[in-house]
């Protein structure tokens, strides 16, 4: 069944779509938000695997590095796309939208979700922001396919949109590593759900309750969204940071995989916002693995090989930065203030 229905039937078996929303998403049809040629091939001549991808609760990029032109073999940084349809639903459960609302979008990406907030609220109750001209003019085009004409705007998001202000709900769909006054000055009695993060660790939905224009609210869930670009991350291959440079040698006895699960993961990007990790698993069958961190600038680089078993693991650090001594003190503090949960909490 490659349908409409079939995806409205994959999120009901999920337990993710809710009455509120279960007419939206029946009636705005997700074909008309997907181009032929995506990132995960030309359907042109394929007009089933289309549909089979378009129906599917998974997300569809639109857009690679800025939708400038890539050559082959070069680093393919996603940069739009229409997301996971049950994960839309998971932020519009945070967003608890009620009808009569007014709603601010920050990333209009194809339209597809501000089509769901413009069948529900009405258009006239949506504005929609998007920084790429070329991803908000096709959006348009799809809105207007589907019937619905909200306000969009091109623009930065971070500055929101004063002309439709005050709104009762902010909701961005890039990631952010903070939250910018102008929404708390433009929904000064409402909600904003974003997800949020640092470059260390970013899978966490924040969900802000605005009174007076102050927010305070929770983390939660484990998202994983495009960065808002005037706040990116670094990103990239190994091979584009990594250039055989010779590095400082060490060991540590704390196995490398522990400082990357969820919870410790999430302390230490509240600290170290500057760097990233990226976990490589050896191709012979081994079980080992080497976690390399990078800073945002690449001008510093760290290495822990990971062997089954082992009681010490070998450390590589390069460059101004010894990024494996900061995640290791950060780590040992999570410890010691008791290894705290990721969970609600003031923001």
């Amino acid at each position: 069944m490659t349908t409409q229905q079939r995806l409205v039937e994959t999120l009901k078996s999920k337990g993710v779509l809710s009455p509120e929303w279960q007419d939206a998403v029946t009636s705005v049809d997700r074909a008309l938000f997907i181009p032929e040629v995506i990132e995960e091939g030309d359907f042109t001549t394929d007009p089933e695997g289309w549909l089979r991808t378009v129906y599917s609760d998974a997300p569809v990029v639109t857009q690679v590095n800025d939708g400038e032109p890539t050559p082959e073999g070069e680093f393919r940084l996603f940069t739009s796309s229409s997301s996971m349809p049950s994960i839309m639903l998971e932020m519009l459960s945070l967003l608890d939208v009620r009808e009569g609302q007014r709603v601010l979008e920050i990333g209009t990406g194809t339209g597809y979700n501000a089509a769901w907030l413009s069948h529900r609220l009405g258009e006239n109750n949506v504005t929609t922001v998007e920084v790429d001209e070329a991803v908000l003019s096709t959006a348009v085009q799809n809105l207007k396919r589907a019937g619905f004409h909200p306000t969009t705007i091109l623009g930065n998001g971070r500055a929101g949109h004063r002309g439709c202000a005050p709104y009762d709900r902010v909701i961005c769909t890039c990631t952010i590593r903070d939250v910018p006054s102008s929404w708390l000055e433009q929904c000064p009695h409402g909600r904003i759900v974003s997800p949020w993060g640092s470059s260390f660790f970013s899978g966490s939905y924040a969900t802000l309750n605005v009174v007076d224009g102050k927010a305070q609210g929770w983390f939660s869930g484990y998202p994983a969204f495009m960065w808002d670009r005037t706040q990116r991350a670094g990103a990239g291959r190994v091979a584009d940071m990594y250039h055989q440079e010779n590095g400082a040698r060490s060991t540590t006895d704390i196995p490398p995989q522990n400082v990357i699960q969820d919870d410790p993961a999430f302390f230490t990007g509240l600290s170290l916002t500057d760097a990233w990790y990226r976990w490589c698993d050896a191709d012979d069958g081994s079980g080992e693995a080497t976690l390399w961190f990078f800073a945002d600038d690449r001008k510093s680089w760290a290495t822990v090989d990971y062997v089954p078993d082992a009681e010490t693991y070998e450390v590589e650090q390069y460059g101004p930065r010894a990024l494996w001594d900061e995640v290791r003190k950060e780590f040992l503090g999570w410890h010691d203030v008791g290894k705290p949960e990721r969970g609600p909490g003031s923001v």
